[in-house]
């Protein structure tokens, strides 16, 4: 299509999430090491708990693994923004652009999304055969609520992300504050053993976050813990609830340019 100077016409939506990906690709095939950091990092966590934990709670912590990589998204996510708003000055382009906050934070969301995906399939391969090896399925119900459970980690995490970035006021505080952040969120949430396991306190602490409804979830619907239909719809309603929640305040705490 071309306009009446004989110009073509550039679409000007629909490009946006595309570019990040590309982004996230060229990432990955500039430094391969990007893609290897997150499968590393659950795998030595995952020796050490089998060489201390009974091997049928192997399924277990490979889920609480996928759910911690997931969750650590929101680290890159804050890296990223923040790096790109303060050194090299990036956002400011894209909020004189139409882009919007909104699909600026999928973007980012996305394009490292991109990064994590090779460590997320190689723990869902090693969760099939895991299963198989204990008596259970990786049925196709199963696999849906843990990709549900994975996308709603995804978007809870990154809008986290990006907030704390928005305000973040040096480049020295990014990575104190992105690895303290997800690192509590990730140790007080029950990802790598039962919620049973752990002192009460903590238990009543971990029920007020969304990582904890997600762990129950996944693990209830492959069997790994026991649960009935209506405690996986609570979970799920929970999951829902509590993340939704979360975003809320993310964005409400969201600085977009001058605001």
């Amino acid at each position: 299509m071309v306009t009446a100077t004989g110009e073509p016409v550039v679409a000007q939506r629909g490009r946006a999430l595309p570019a990040f990906a590309i982004i996230g690709w060229r990432w990955i095939g500039r430094s391969p090491a990007v893609a290897i950091a997150p499968i590393l990092l659950p795998f030595i966590f995952l020796y050490f708990l089998s060489l201390i934990s009974p091997p049928y709670l192997l399924p277990l912590e490979i889920v609480g693994a996928m759910l911690f990589t997931m969750q650590n998204i929101g680290s890159w996510v804050l890296g990223d923004s923040a790096i790109w708003r303060i050194e090299c000055s990036l956002q400011d382009m894209f909020v004189a652009s139409p882009l919007g906050r909104i699909r600026y934070l999928f973007g980012i969301a996305f394009s490292n999304l991109i990064a994590m995906a090779p460590a997320l399939v190689v723990l869902a391969v090693l969760l099939y055969f895991e299963l198989d090896r204990n008596g259970m399925a990786f049925t196709p119900f199963a696999g849906l609520v843990l990709a549900g459970a994975l996308a709603v980690m995804w978007v809870l995490f990154s809008a986290v992300g990006i907030s704390v970035s928005s305000r973040v006021k040096t480049q020295r505080a990014i990575y104190p504050v992105g690895n303290l952040t997800f690192t509590i969120l990730g140790m007080l949430s029950p990802l790598y053993y039962p919620l049973s396991s752990l002192p009460p306190v903590w238990q009543d602490l971990a029920r007020f976050l969304p990582t904890t409804y997600a762990a129950l979830l996944v693990q209830g619907a492959f069997g790994i813990t026991p649960a009935t239909p209506p405690e996986l719809a609570l979970y799920a309603g929970l999951l829902l609830l509590s993340a939704t929640v979360g975003i809320v305040l993310g964005l409400r705490m969201y600085k977009w340019g001058t605001e």
